[in-house]
């Protein structure tokens, strides 16, 4: 299976790179851009469990324990089925 896993700033926190790219993007005259955020992405693919809820269960202790700083980051993921490409 193919995972796809969007991490971002908590809401409530600052994002300082976010305020630089949406202070730029002002300076460059997007003035109408706002509440710039930015975060990162990880991909990756899993294999050998089937079962979809132990799968869950995997890929949500991979973002807690090493993916994502939970005080400070939201997660959130795709399972997809991987294509031919992904091995």
């Amino acid at each position: 299976m193919k995972v796809i896993v969007h991490i971002m700033p908590k809401e409530n926190l600052l994002d300082p790179e976010g305020a630089a790219i949406q202070y730029a993007m002002h300076r460059l005259g997007y003035d109408k851009t706002n509440n710039v955020r930015v975060g990162k992405t990880v991909q990756f693919t899993i294999s050998g469990i089937e079962d979809r809820k132990l799968l869950t269960e995997q890929v949500d202790k991979l973002c807690q324990q090493l993916l994502s700083n939970t005080n400070i980051e939201d997660y959130r993921y795709e399972i997809n089925p991987a294509d031919k490409t992904d091995k």
